[in-house]
């Protein structure tokens, strides 16, 4: 009997880590030395892009037909949207000025992080590949790293293009600092560059991860202990976590690009 229940909570943490990690290559491609194979969370990728190039081509639709349009029904709620991220995230971080330089990056962020993460929602995405792999391509640390990596250059550039090479690599620097002082500040910055684009790559795809972990735990008791009432109890606690899903899947985007804006407008304005 001990040996069964082992045995079934194997199983039950194998179907969970199954379903938190990509799939199978399902199409093997290598470019010069660069493994670019098709997963699951490849197809989310190209989907989500999809969506947003479809969404952002029929929102703006007017705009490109009428020389003075008047924003209705769907692109009023994109614009708004639009807007919220520009007065809400750009404005206060990066500055008025640098909104239609780095506004285009910034939303790209943010829309792609939140259509992914509903993308993660939706359990079609079971039935791709036998069933493995289920969640969010942003609960893939790939995933995750290759945008944190956009935001590290991106932190460079800006500060280069608004100081110049040296003097913003001198701006990582407090000024009137004693020598003495620098031999140990100066290995803090150095390290606080890679320490932020790390904090960017695991806070996303680890909540993003969590959520999936823990409707699937709650879940596993049915397949454990066979009860009607712990099924019925299991199921109304997942609808719940599953709006709470929709809320951390806006705030996550949203976090991930408020910090990015954020160094960004730091590497900008580095007195500030």
């Amino acid at each position: 009997m001990a040996a069964q229940g082992h045995e079934t909570s194997t199983n039950i943490g194998d179907q969970i880590i199954a379903h938190v990690a990509n799939s199978d290559v399902m199409i093997h491609f290598d470019l010069f030395g660069v493994d670019l194979s098709i997963t699951k969370h490849v197809i989310m990728l190209w989907i989500a892009a999809g969506v947003l190039v479809t969404t952002a081509l029929y929102a703006s639709r007017k705009y490109r037909s009428e020389e003075r349009p008047i924003p209705t029904g769907f692109t009023n709620a994109f614009e708004f949207v639009v807007d919220f991220v520009r007065t809400g995230i750009l404005i206060p971080t990066v500055g008025k000025d640098h909104v239609l330089k780095w506004g285009p990056l910034v939303m790209s962020f943010f829309f792609l992080i939140l259509t992914m993460n509903f993308l993660g929602l939706m359990p079609m995405f079971n039935y791709i590949n036998h069933g493995h792999g289920g969640t969010t391509a942003t609960g893939n640390f790939n995933m995750t790293a290759a945008l944190a990596i956009i935001t590290f250059f991106a932190i460079i550039i800006a500060g280069v293009l608004e100081h110049g090479f040296f003097k913003h690599w001198k701006n990582m620097v407090p000024g009137n600092v004693p020598k003495a002082v620098l031999i140990i500040l100066i290995p803090i910055e150095v390290m606080s560059m890679f320490v932020r684009p790390f904090a960017l790559t695991m806070r996303l795809a680890a909540n993003m991860t969590a959520g999936h972990v823990a409707m699937l735990a709650i879940f596993a008791p049915i397949f454990i202990l066979h009860n009607a009432y712990v099924g019925v109890a299991s199921v109304a606690m997942n609808v719940g976590i599953t709006f709470l899903e929709i809320i951390v899947s806006i705030v996550q985007a949203y976090v991930f690009t408020l910090l990015s804006s954020v160094f960004i407008g730091q590497s900008i304005h580095p007195n500030h």
